[in-house]
């Protein structure tokens, strides 16, 4: 096995999370991306219009980095540490095909069929990717946290809060992949 051009197995990552985790606690901060969000608005001087941006945003910058280390990360990942491809179970990728029409199921990381910038072009698409995201942040900002921040940060701190909001988020996609997606997109 190649650590550097095969996905990790759980028994190197997760330790390596927990590691973190564990540093993070030491040092009396919480991961979560959504909250950049917040101190990116704060810098910008949204706290002038909202008291919500109002606070020491300073004392976050430190998970900007984490951030920048998302985005060089996965870019670096993408175009130089994987085929792009994934493996995905055969029915799977029939369905897809059948179902929904995306042929690359299984053959591309991210389907053209959903991802490609011609996709953009759609009033429809561009419409569902807009209240998508609108949902999101509205979920996130509703829930305390983000995806990350509740099922990293919450749940190694033991927070009942954090498990409400992480089963909540699987319940979600799970109503979204088998309901809703088939309704958008059939």
């Amino acid at each position: 096995m190649n650590l550097i051009f095969d996905p990790w197995p759980w028994y190197v990552a997760g330790p390596l999370i927990a590691l973190t985790m564990f540093v993070l606690l030491f040092t009396g901060k919480q991961f979560g991306m959504s909250s950049n969000l917040r101190t990116m608005c704060s810098i910008g001087g949204a706290g002038k219009f909202s008291n919500f941006f109002k606070f020491d945003w300073r004392a976050e910058r430190w998970n900007l980095l984490v951030v920048l280390g998302a985005v060089i990360g996965g870019f670096i990942a993408s175009q130089y540490l994987s085929d792009n491809t994934v493996e995905i179970n055969p029915e799977v990728a029939q369905k897809l095909s059948q179902d929904y029409g995306i042929e690359s199921a299984g053959q591309a990381y991210l389907p053209p069929e959903l991802f490609a910038s011609q996709q953009l072009t759609d009033p429809f698409v561009l419409a569902i990717l807009v209240l998508g995201g609108f949902m999101v942040g509205f979920g996130a900002r509703y829930a305390g946290g983000c995806t990350s921040g509740h099922a990293i940060s919450g749940l190694s701190n033991l927070q009942l809060p954090s498990l409400i909001a992480v089963i909540g988020f699987f319940i979600g996609g799970l109503v979204m992949i088998h309901l809703l997606f088939p309704l958008i997109f059939s």
